[in-house]
Parts: structure tokens; C-alpha cells; sequence
């Protein structure tokens, strides 16, 4: 009886894999390391023989399975399952994952983006309470995000829907960002952006403050230096979690009155900063939404942490 599904969540440092129920429970998971070497040659077939090692291990036939999903860096074409511009995996050509991995297992397989998959997994069994209009952001080394609208993952015509790090929130002087553009919530609210907000402030921050001390003596700090700063009281520091917060909330209320979803997820490693970011994300949410989006859409964070990328992967082989 095909009860099963596998959920791939493709890293640049680890692969991580599970074996799920239909219903999204998680019954087995494990991880490799990610073999960058040789342009990348090894990831797939590592990724074969991880899973048929396990499937003997636990005596599981491929006929207990209703097909692999995976969630991968880099740009998808979820047609053919092959992968372009997958850098962090050091794939410098396109890589037929899909066709490899079919031929191998005979089973069927299923890709998107990373970020996509990790939102399929925070609306299925996260945050999301498997609502069919769900939003999710990761906050991160960069800014990533998913849009689920009618049950459905926004793609766009050319696979960029859902590039919510690209949301420009500050239109006038605004950071470069990679893309080319300027201002992009990513340049001020990724784990590196955040520290830009903090250096920018400081020039022409006059008070007392730990925070603004270290800055001003050329000390290395993270964004969780800051955080931890606010909530200590540091006067400087819940300025700039105060800053990054109008961002978010611009970017959140602009999504919110566009598309009026069920609920905005918070996630990724900066989400770890708690009710603390998600309260005052919200209250600029609140200030830049119309009356019936402050009445229907919630802001929440995140709760899957690192499963939300295969039990979404997962859930795209149903």
C-alpha cells in the first residue's frame, strides 16, 4: 500500500531526508553531508544511495511510496525536475536531478525551491494550520519567502513569485542588493542586514550604549548581539530592532492588503529572536493594513524550525 512519501531538503553543507506519512507525520529522518567536489557530481548520487540504503535498512519497498519530493537552491523547472544556477552546490551547469533520480528509484519525483518547499511545510503542518492562503518568510543569511494563495504556490511566469526579499521598503538612498537593485528587505532585515541598519544608525546615535560602544570601537557583531542587546534594554539596539521591525511590518502590511492572507509566518535563524520581533513586526503590520486585513491576517512565527524543508518537499509528492 503506497502510504509513504520521501521529503529531500537540498543544502549547500547538509542534505537532510525523512520518511513521512501521508498525513505529514515524520516516522524516520536522517542527513549526509553535501559533496560539493568536482562541480557538484557527487550530490545526486550520494542522494540515491542515501535513500536506497535506508529503504533496505528498514525492508521498505519503493511500492510502499507515492513518490519523492525535494526543495533545492538555484532556479527550478518543475517540469523536468532539472536545477540551474544551484552556485552554494557548486553546480555551475544545469543538473538533471529529477531525470536521475526517477531512473534510479522508480519513483516518481517532485521539486521547487528551497524556499518555497520550506513554506509548503510551515502551511501544512506548522503555523500555517494547513490554511489555503498562507505567507512564509525566512530571515536569514538572506531574506526568502513562499506565497501559498488558494492552496496553491505562486510561481510567476518565469518561477520568481514569492521573491519577498526583494520587496523594496526603502526606495530613496537605499543598500545595493545583489539583485541590482536598491532597498530590498533583504538589505535590512537578513542576519547581515540587520547589522548594516546597526552601523548606519550609529553614525548619528548620541547616548549611552554597549551596543553603540562596540560598534564605535570597530568590534564584529551579529544580528543576535543586537537582539539580545534590546531586549537587555539597550537603548540603541531597540532602535534598530525598532527599524528593522518598520521594515518587516512595511513589507508584511504591503503582502497583507495585497493578498489578505490567513497569516504571515516568520521564520529562518533571525526569527529566533521570538515574540520579541514578532510583536513589534506586528504593530507596524497593524499601522500600515486596512481594517478588514488588521481584523483577518495574523503575523506568526515560524514552529517547524529545520523540518519545515522535507516534511514541504514531502507534501509536494502529493
Amino acid at each position: 500500500m503506497k502510504n509513504k512519501i520521501i521529503g529531500i531538503d537540498l543544502g549547500g553543507t547538509t542534505v537532510k531526508f525523512g520518511i513521512l506519512t501521508t498525513a505529514g507525520e515524520i516516522q524516520d529522518q536522517w542527513a549526509i553531508a553535501t559533496n560539493i567536489l568536482d562541480e557538484g557530481a557527487h550530490i545526486v548520487p550520494d542522494i540515491i544511495e542515501s535513500i536506497k540504503h535506508r529503504l533496505a535498512l528498514y525492508k521498505l519497498a519503493t511500492s510502499d511510496f507515492i513518490g519523492i519530493g525535494m526543495g533545492s537552491p538555484g532556479s527550478v523547472n518543475l517540469e523536468t525536475g532539472a536545477v540551474t544556477g544551484a552556485y552554494n552546490l557548486n553546480w555551475k551547469t544545469t543538473v538533471e536531478v529529477g531525470k536521475a533520480i526517477t531512473e534510479a528509484t522508480g519513483l516518481p519525483f517532485f521539486i521547487d525551491n528551497d524556499a518555497n518547499v520550506a513554506a509548503l511545510g510551515e502551511r501544512w503542518m506548522g503555523a500555517g494550520e494547513n490554511q489555503p492562503d498562507v505567507i512564509f518568510i525566512t530571515l536569514g543569511t538572506g531574506v526568502g519567502g513562499g506565497i501559498i494563495a488558494g492552496g496553491n504556490l505562486i510561481h510567476g511566469v518565469a518561477n520568481a513569485g514569492g521573491e519577498i526579499g526583494h520587496i523594496v521598503v526603502v526606495p530613496e538612498d537605499g543598500f545595493d542588493c545583489t539583485c541590482g537593485s536598491k532597498g530590498c528587505l533583504e538589505t535590512v532585515a537578513s542576519a547581515t542586514g540587520i547589522v548594516r541598519v546597526a552601523r548606519q544608525l550609529a553614525e548619528e546615535y548620541v547616548g549611552a550604549s554597549q551596543l553603540h560602544q562596540a560598534i564605535d570601537s570597530g568590534q564584529l557583531i551579529s544580528s543576535k548581539d543586537i537582539f539580545e542587546a534590546a531586549e537587555e534594554g539597550d537603548t540603541f539596539a531597540l532602535s534598530v530592532v525598532d527599524k528593522v521591525s518598520f521594515y518587516l511590518g512595511l513589507a508584511c502590511g504591503n503582502l497583507g492588503n495585497t493578498l489578505n492572507p490567513d497569516s504571515i509566518v516568520i521564520g529562518g535563524g533571525v526569527s529566533a529572536a521570538g515574540e520579541f520581533l514578532r510583536a513589534r513586526v506586528e504593530k507596524y503590520f497593524l499601522q500600515f493594513t486596512f481594517p478588514t486585513v488588521k481584523k483577518t491576517t495574523k503575523i506568526k512565527l515560524a514552529t517547524l524550525g529545520n523540518d519545515a524543508g522535507i516534511i514541504g518537499a514531502a507534501s509536494l509528492a502529493l
